[in-house]
């Protein structure tokens, strides 16, 4: 039997746990390592080797950890979530130790860790994007506001960094009743509040202010070779409780446009929703989606054929079965307290070294 591929993920979202998975489904053995600051991660757990690793250290302090992770475990491919950016400058630090990246170049990192770069760099590529505004003080917010309500819109802010839709708010001009201390919690927030803490805060803002987009959202999984040539890329379009696949050219072509204009190689997502019954960019994730697993079910394994393609190898991507609907539900991961002991461990000898 030939040696297993070694592969770490590290800090990555739960429900990473169905990737490796389909790692562990590939034609041949691989050995996942996976790493985090919480112990009770489901990822850790799954894995073949879970540990801890430091918290809070600088980008730079963060990929000397990796590069020794890498080293004493003989990693053969590295598929990094925290840190990316910074992981990817070091790209040839960690081939120099024989362990591949999958991420995208520095680069094309670099465009969309801001999303009001990101936008802007759509938006010269003539790619379709939303309304959006960079906004840092009061009267530049209300002035957006403003605009988007003269196009027939509802007002949203949301950082102009962050992930998993951190920050978002819809922005509503009703006063505040007791009506919304009823029913569950929702992300509406009064305008004059966020204007009078604007004004009251010493400091500029970092917002980025849209219209409230149109559903459903459709998620494009992509696929790329190193250099950013899309290789497959699958909608998965989300409609309440239900899911389906797609490969509507309103969605795969400006996606194609996308990844090979900015070269984003390996896995990546891109997600849109609708303006006014327009398909437009909503966001870019230079990772894999945590919903990436899915494809699966129409015939994919992007995950294994992402290392396949770190290790230099040239596989066949098959095409996608997209006549599947399908709805989510959830799993239990049971947790192995010896792999998390032995990461304890690690994760100590790395602070204090």
């Amino acid at each position: 039997m030939s040696a297993p591929v070694r592969v770490w993920l590290n800090r990555t979202y739960a429900e990473n746990v169905f990737f490796i998975d389909l790692l562990r489904s590939a034609p041949r053995p691989v050995e996942v390592h996976a790493t985090h600051v919480d112990p009770d991660s489901p990822v850790l757990a799954a894995a073949d080797f879970g540990s801890l690793e430091p918290d809070r250290l600088s980008p730079e302090a963060y990929v000397e950890f990796a590069l020794e992770f890498c080293a004493r475990n003989s990693i053969d491919v590295f598929l990094p979530r925290l840190g990316q950016l910074a992981i990817s400058l070091r790209r040839r630090d960690f081939e120099a130790i024989g362990t591949a990246l999958v991420c995208p170049p520095a680069a094309a990192i670099a465009v969309f860790a801001s999303k009001v770069d990101g936008y802007a760099a759509m938006a010269a590529a003539g790619l379709p994007v939303p309304l959006w505004r960079h906004v840092r003080t009061a009267d530049e917010l209300l002035a957006a506001v403003e605009e988007i309500e003269a196009d027939g819109s509802t007002a949203c802010l949301k950082p102009a960094t962050g992930a998993g839709g951190e920050g978002f708010r819809v922005l509503t001009r009703e006063p505040f009743t007791l009506r919304r201390l009823t029913g569950f919690p929702d992300a509406r927030v009064q305008l004059d509040q966020v204007l009078a803490a604007l004004e009251a805060d010493p400091e500029p803002a970092d917002l980025l202010v849209m219209p409230l987009l149109e559903g459903p959202e459709v998620s494009v999984d992509c696929l790329a070779a190193p250099d950013g040539r899309l290789l497959t890329a699958v909608g998965r379009t989300k409609d309440r409780r239900r899911r389906a696949f797609t490969t509507d050219p309103r969605y795969l072509e400006p996606t194609r446009r996308l990844v090979e204009e900015f070269g984003v190689g390996y896995l990546s997502n891109v997600q849109y929703r609708h303006h006014h019954g327009r398909p437009v960019v909503l966001d870019v994730n230079t990772r894999p989606s945590g919903g990436l697993h899915q494809l699966r079910l129409c015939g994919l394994n992007l995950p294994w054929t992402a290392v396949q393609l770190a290790l230099g190898e040239h596989p066949a991507v098959p095409a996608a079965l997209i006549d599947t609907e399908y709805t989510l539900v959830s799993g239990v991961q049971p947790v192995l307290p010896r792999q998390l002991a032995r990461g304890w461990e690690r994760a100590a000898a790395a602070t204090v070294g």
